[in-house]
């Protein structure tokens, strides 16, 4: 998703609605995301269909974004980097929280998941920094593999890691009363998410060079990082883009689902 830690250091069951289904079984007038292949090119060009639900994900590589040029470019909703690990947080959060917020973009926060940390600390860290707020858009989960970080490339057993995860996510759910999204990679879903654990949680999935049921099968998805390369006004360079599965009914709806308990009301 966002540079982790690695780029730094180089530079109650959620029911799916039967309008969210994989994208293998969408029209090619109804897919988010349309696909075509340019006469005589080797490459692929995708674009957003006219009816769908765009998103971004930032971080401070963007730098500075200037949220109202991204609202007047259709894009709905953004996942910002909050926190990383169990002590560290993106020095653009702040910002681009409340920005995003002010200019109209549906926001919400995600943490990336450090695999020399528990999932009690790492919860723990997101729930200090990340302010609960209703209208926000769920939490998100990142979880990939981290080969090039300098500090931790462990590969935890399945079981260790899904116990780790499955403490941050009750904890972020009950602190924040929303259902998790779990944001993952193709080589760490096949590795620990592909024998259909965690599968009553929402996924959003990365696949920049194939549709999402070409990689992650008949898994279902509710949103699509389909390109870390797009053009977003606001955003200066290569900005990641992202896709709903679904019509804008179904995203509210997807937010309605989402809210599946009341927070916590505890201080924090």
């Amino acid at each position: 998703m966002v540079k982790s830690r690695s780029f730094a250091f180089r530079s109650a069951v959620l029911a799916l609605s039967a309008l969210l289904v994989g994208c293998s079984a969408l029209s090619m007038d109804d897919a988010p995301v349309r696909t075509a292949t340019r006469k005589g090119a080797d490459f692929e060009i995708r674009q957003p269909s006219k009816t769908a639900v765009e998103g971004i994900d930032v971080s401070y590589f963007q730098e500075a974004v200037n949220w109202n040029a991204v609202k007047a470019d259709n894009i709905r909703f953004a996942y910002i980097k909050a926190t990383e690990g169990g002590d560290r947080v993106d020095q653009r959060f702040a910002d681009n929280y409340v920005g995003a917020a002010q200019a109209g973009v549906l926001r919400g926060a995600y943490h990336f998941w450090y695999h020399c940390r528990s999932g009690a600390e790492q919860a723990a860290w997101y729930i200090q920094n990340v302010p609960r707020d209703p209208n926000a858009l769920p939490p998100v989960l990142d979880i990939e593999w981290t080969p090039t970080s300098p500090t931790c490339t462990k590969r935890p057993p399945a079981a260790t890691l899904h116990a780790d995860m499955q403490a941050f996510l009750d904890a972020v759910e009950a602190y924040y009363g929303k259902r998790p999204v779990i944001y993952t990679t193709i080589d760490f879903y096949q590795d620990r998410l592909a024998d259909g654990a965690f599968s009553n949680y929402p996924l959003w999935v990365r696949s920049t060079a194939a549709e999402p049921h070409e990689r992650y099968g008949s898994r279902p998805w509710h949103f699509w990082q389909y390109t870390s390369t797009g053009r977003v006004a606001g955003i200066n360079g290569k900005a990641d883009r992202n896709v709903f599965n679904g019509s804008e009914a179904a995203f509210q709806q997807f937010l309605a689902d989402s809210n599946v308990a009341p927070a916590m009301v505890a201080e924090r």
